[in-house]
């Protein structure tokens, strides 16, 4: 038994573009089942806190969550980003774990129940790993229509803050050429005022990080207010430190001071890796270079919001192919318990150290993970941001 010709593939997407925006699951069992002799397929999506895959039926019920970190097949395709082949009890028949991917977001999995021989040669498993991304575009696309996907990732109901946050996110993740993003934000299902963003371009890479001051819808309204601020003057095309100025300009005229934005606001050029970073606020930054890991000590600067009119000035760092970047908000760095030293900075390069080999992802998330270790676990009594970047640098052209 064999899988069928690759062209498949584009008949498949075709058909995935044109189904229902809640029908894609159906649309991908029956596609399966045609071209790959696949007797059941799931969706699992992964929940807010990375916690667990969670399977997409039609609500009320979404059935039974696989845990993330129980060292099951789908688990491990997640977490490594890469297809496993799980054994059943049936002989000659697979499950197939595939993450969903798209473009370096970490969506879920697709679990494929199918004859053995039809993951074997050299493009069985990869036609299969392709049908997932494709999948996986559509799901985003479809989430614009529908609210199917979202809820499915939901184990408990946000807090109304928590929602405008997810909401404002650009994502969990981002992969180029030249590097790859991972983030985490916790408390997942309750957070109020931090945020991440990025954007990028043909030429540069811009990333921001923001602990909006207050707590709940308080909090969340700034930080909406202060990344779309952001956004605006980004999409102007104006110098990093004008977009500081214009961002600044808008919070402190909606809240006169009384409420401010500490961001950091970073630039990478993807030529290069020069680097330049306004410093307004507590988000600290963190680069790992071969064994070492160091703070980038920046002049800090007011946060966004505080006083009229202020000035901002950008400095430069540079990057090398093979460093990583870690961006943590102040709920991480400054996390301090009433009967004990604080987190602090020590923990942190620790973390970042014995995570060299991990993913940006499980990085991002294991930073969260020692955090709320600190805390004695539950949800962290602060929001906690945090992004991790691996820089590849500017591929070499081919000759």
């Amino acid at each position: 038994m064999k899988m069928r010709s690759t062209s498949w593939l584009g008949a498949a997407e075709s058909a995935l573009r044109a189904a229902p925006p809640t029908a894609l699951l159906a649309t991908a069992r029956s596609l399966l089942a045609s071209n790959a002799q696949a007797r059941h397929v799931q969706l699992l999506l992964a929940d807010y806190s990375l916690a667990v895959l969670q399977p997409v039926t039609h609500l009320p019920s979404n059935g039974e969550e696989t845990k993330l970190r129980d060292g099951g097949a789908a688990g491990r395709a997640f977490t490594a980003e890469a297809p496993v082949v799980e054994v059943t009890d049936e002989p000659g028949m697979v499950i197939v774990h595939l993450p969903i991917t798209v473009r370096g977001d970490r969506l879920g999995i697709l679990s494929v129940h199918l004859p053995e021989q039809a993951t074997q040669g050299a493009s069985g498993v990869l036609e299969l790993a392709a049908f997932a991304t494709a999948l996986g575009h559509e799901l985003i696309v479809a989430e614009r229509d529908t609210d199917l996907y979202v809820q499915a990732r939901r184990r408990r109901r946000l807090t109304l803050a928590a929602e405008m946050q997810w909401q404002l996110l650009p994502g969990r993740g981002l992969s180029r050429d030249e590097f790859t993003l991972g983030a985490h934000l916790e408390p997942a299902y309750a957070v109020g005022g931090d945020n991440f963003d990025w954007t990028v371009t043909d030429t540069s890479l811009t990333i921001s990080v923001t602990d909006g001051q207050g707590e709940g819808i308080q909090a969340a309204l700034l930080t909406n207010l202060t990344v779309n601020a952001l956004r605006n003057a980004r999409r102007a095309g104006i110098s990093l430190e004008d977009q500081a100025c214009l961002a600044d300009q808008a919070i402190y005229g909606e809240y006169g001071g009384m409420l401010s934005a500490p961001t950091l606001l970073l630039r990478i050029d993807l030529e290069t890796g020069l680097s330049h970073v306004v410093d307004a606020g507590s988000p600290q930054l963190f680069r790992l270079r071969h064994t070492t890991v160091e703070q980038i000590r920046l002049d800090a600067q007011m946060p966004l919001g505080m006083f009229e009119e202020t000035e901002y000035r950008t400095e430069e760092f540079s990057l090398d192919p093979g460093d990583r970047l870690v961006i943590v908000s102040s709920g991480v760095h400054a996390a301090q318990r009433d009967d004990t030293s604080a987190f602090g900075e020590r923990a942190l390069r620790e973390t970042i150290a014995a995570t060299r080999s991990a993913s940006t992802h499980e990085t991002a998330r294991a930073v969260v993970d020692a955090l709320m270790q600190y805390y004695g676990g539950g949800d962290l009594p602060a929001d906690a941001a945090v992004v991790c970047l691996d820089w590849r640098g500017n591929p070499a052209p081919s000759s």
